[in-house]
Formats: C-alpha cells, structure tokens, sequence
C-alpha cells in the first residue's frame, strides 16, 4: 500500500479545486413582466449568485480589504433595479451577470432569478444564467 505524505497537514486530494462565495435569494421587489397586470405592479424575485473566484484573487489574510465584499452583488443588482422596470427575467439576469463578471477575479458565475408568486402550484419560474 502506498501511502500520499500529507501536505500541510491535508491529504494533497482533499485540497480546495474550487473557491466560491454566494448570496442566496436575494429578495426584490422589481417592476417586471410584459403582461398588462404586470407593468406597473412591482414583482417579488428572489436573486442567487453564485461567484467561482481565481485562486490568485482569493483572500490570503484574514481581513477585511482582502475580503470579497457581499455588498458589492448585493447593492449592484439593487442598484440595477432603481427607477427602471423590465419585461424579461433573461435580460435583468443579464445585467446581473455582466456586472458580476466585470470584478476582477471572476473565474465562474452562475445567476439565478427567480418570481415565486406567479402560479399557485408552483413554487417559482425563473431563468438561470452559467458560464459553465
């Protein structure tokens, strides 16, 4: 039997491949929808985004400046809904996106927005986006 030295106190298979910060169902209120009842009638939406980062933009310290500040997704995608109303998830979802990706150190997104009043026997409809 062969036995794997460890590194660093880790068998070197348990190491981390992936590095990944999330903020999970934001909750909106947006004017969304292209339906007559929906124009004008803010919408609640639920936002996930899920943000793979570079290794070299991972923090190394354990402080705040090396941190990847929540607030940035958070207030961006709140920002992006400010006096502005659309008819598509696809295209909010994409201004998301974009905005996300444009962080340095951005290796991986996925977007997921979701309206989960809009059918009583569903729990939500909604759009994802992946760079995948």
């Amino acid at each position: 039997m062969t036995v794997i030295p460890l590194t660093d106190g880790r068998q070197p298979a348990l190491a981390p491949r992936t590095h990944e910060v999330f903020l999970e169902e934001l909750e909106l209120l947006a004017d969304i929808g292209f339906h007559d009842f929906e124009v004008g009638t803010p919408q609640r939406l639920l936002a996930t985004v899920h943000v793979r980062i570079d290794l070299a933009h991972w923090p190394e310290a354990d402080t705040r400046e090396a941190s990847w500040n929540y607030d940035f997704i958070r207030g961006g995608i709140q920002g992006l809904l400010k006096g502005r109303r659309f008819n598509l998830q696809e295209t909010l979802a994409q201004e998301i996106f974009d905005m996300v990706a444009s962080r340095p150190g951005v290796a991986g997104l996925t977007i997921t927005l979701r309206k989960p009043d809009v059918y009583p026997d569903a729990r939500s409809v909604g759009v994802t986006l992946s760079s995948d």
